[in-house]
């Protein structure tokens, strides 16, 4: 017996992700999160979208890519997908509390350049829970179409945290105690306080994490955090990628603003380390 097909929910326009939030946030004390939990199997559908050229420079600049390019940044269309992916992530059928939801890890595939003036067809969709050694692990998958072709697709992992005796099926790289010797620096970043104000303008991730030290604090954090993918777009930018690639990266620690991080590289692979050496995020750039 063959499972229906999922269904589809073709949107008008992006979603306004300040709703999405508040009403995740309100239902995150009602969740109870486990790996075998129903979960949304909806797919969203935003056709015929165009790139705003204002917010897009904003991102650019914030991430350190260069302005007015031909291309969009290999990051973008995340940004692109991130109000759908809110939208499902809020709804009261998705079983992970939206409230301390971690962005553990994302892989990007770029099959070819994406033009920032193109017209293209975004699809989002949860691809499935896992257990977790700390938790319950969500995945969710952004397709970027022009015409009837991915052009673009991304996987991220998203670690709802609780008690479980569960195995785990997926290692976490918070949890890595064997890492390989340190990349050499290439680079020292200074940031700015506002650097997480910046980039919420420009993508419209207003977590208040990354706000001001005193929201910060109501989330157990002494100071604002930059967001993770502004990490991931600023090593990204500064490492460069060929039109088809195959990006990963991990989210290993917060990074606290202001602060000073080390831009560390060789070859294909990169990472942002902080104070001591503490490494914030890992990854590597390879030709599809």
């Amino acid at each position: 017996m063959t499972s229906a097909p999922a269904p589809t929910v073709e949107l008008p326009r992006p979603p306004a992700l300040a709703p999405l939030l508040t009403r995740g946030a309100l239902l995150s004390p009602l969740k109870r999160p486990r790996p075998d939990a129903p979960h949304p199997r909806t797919r969203l559908v935003l056709p015929g979208l165009r790139v705003d050229p204002a917010p897009l420079t904003a991102y650019e600049r914030v991430c350190g890519f260069p302005t007015g390019e031909d291309a969009l940044p290999v990051t973008y269309p995340h940004v692109l997908g991130f109000p759908l992916a809110m939208r499902l992530m809020s709804r009261r059928d998705f079983p992970l509390p939206l409230l301390g939801l971690v962005h553990t890890s994302i892989r990007i595939t770029r099959h070819r350049a994406t033009p920032s003036a193109g017209t293209y067809g975004l699809t989002v969709y949860v691809d499935g829970l896992a257990p977790h050694r700390r938790g319950t692990q969500a995945t969710v998958v952004t397709e970027m179409r022009a015409g009837a072709d991915v052009v673009w697709e991304s996987h991220s992992t998203y670690l709802a945290r609780h008690r479980t005796t569960a195995p785990a099926a997926v290692q976490d790289p918070h949890d890595t105690h064997e890492d390989p010797a340190p990349l050499p620096a290439v680079d020292e970043w200074r940031l700015a306080g506002d650097v997480g104000r910046r980039y919420g303008a420009a993508s419209g991730d207003r977590n208040p994490i990354h706000l001001h030290p005193l929201t910060a604090r109501l989330f157990g954090f002494p100071r604002a955090i930059a967001h993770g993918m502004w990490t991931v777009a600023r090593c990204l930018a500064a490492h460069g990628t060929p039109d088809a690639t195959h990006i990963r990266a991990d989210f290993r620690a917060p990074v606290l603003l202001p602060g000073t991080v080390t831009y560390a590289a060789r070859g294909s692979r990169f990472e942002l380390r902080g104070t001591g050496g503490r490494v914030h995020l890992t990854g590597e750039v390879r030709p599809a």
